[in-house]
């Protein structure tokens, strides 16, 4: 029994719902000595980005990131002897036959980590889904009130003909999230597989947007690695309302840091094409780190 990744496959409800699978018995030996035919493969399609974890032993059994990548997750058990194997010579056609061996059992656990260029990130109701929205083609839930996000929503960025990018908007983080508050392990492990983490900042005025950025930034440094060493950028949203002294405030903190940071309203579309572009050049700039530490990808 195999698991295999498929671009085609978006979630892990399929073995969701059916959480048990059978590959089927092999055929019977027939006459003049001909072995039965071995049980067929069962192949179980997962989403790109699944790791599959033996659940008794905690081993890991694959993590699965290429399309139609394999991994083999449970054997199947040996044919049994027909009666041509006990024949003797007093005994020509013995009617003794061996049975086969059971094949392996094994309780998995599945878990999807997405694979993304960027991730989005922020409190609940800083804006995440909407600029999701004004970069790219992506149509999540939009509302006035937190945690509308509840799964994380992916879009991918078409800069040009031969360049795009996937942008993930992960759920709101709360503090405590790295310990288990709300959902905050489900949402902090999309942000594993990510090159580039753009904080988004609610800096309209009635919001104090670097409070809000220490309760990320803590959360993901308080993760099982060190998120905060990603590449990252800022987008000062929601400058559509009253901003000018938040604005002000993050531009001198982030400038002392050398984060950079992008004025934008994901509402009206001001500053987009500009984070685009910022966009772009980071992660080129982290992809090309990479490769020269041995990974490559393709932007």
């Amino acid at each position: 029994m195999y698991m295999e990744a498929s671009r085609s496959v978006g979630t892990l409800l399929d073995p969701k719902y059916q959480q048990e699978y059978r590959a089927p018995h092999g055929g019977h030996g027939q006459g003049k000595k001909k072995r039965g035919r071995d049980g067929a493969d069962v192949i179980i399609r997962v989403p790109l980005g699944t790791v599959i974890t033996d659940q008794k032993t905690g081993r890991l059994l694959g993590d699965l990131t290429e399309d139609r990548q394999q991994v083999l997750v449970a054997r199947g058990g040996r044919g049994g002897r027909g009666n041509a194997a006990f024949a003797t010579s007093t005994r020509r056609a013995p009617r003794i036959a061996e049975e086969g061996r059971a094949g392996e059992e094994r309780t998995l656990l599945l878990e999807l980590k997405l694979l993304a260029d960027v991730g989005l990130v922020g409190v609940p109701n800083a804006g995440k889904s909407t600029l999701l929205r004004a970069l790219t083609a992506a149509q999540p839930k939009i509302a006035d009130y937190p945690f509308t996000t509840l799964v994380p929503n992916l879009g991918v960025l078409d800069l040009s003909l031969n360049e795009r990018m996937t942008v993930a908007d992960i759920p709101g983080l709360i503090a405590g999230a790295s310990g288990g508050a709300g959902l905050g392990l489900d949402f902090l492990r999309h942000i594993e597989r990510v090159r580039l983490v753009v904080h988004v900042l609610d800096v309209s005025e009635a919001h104090d947007p670097l409070k809000a950025f220490e309760v990320v930034e803590e959360e993901l440094r308080a993760y099982r690695r060190p998120l905060t060493e990603l590449p990252r950028l800022v987008a000062a949203n929601k400058i559509d309302l009253p901003h000018k002294k938040n604005l002000a405030r993050c531009q001198r903190y982030f400038a002392g840091r050398g984060i950079p940071l992008y004025p934008v309203s994901a509402l009206t579309g001001a500053g987009v094409s500009a984070l685009k572009e910022g966009l772009r050049q980071s992660l080129r700039r982290a992809l090309g780190q990479r490769e020269s530490g041995g990974a490559q990808r393709a932007l």
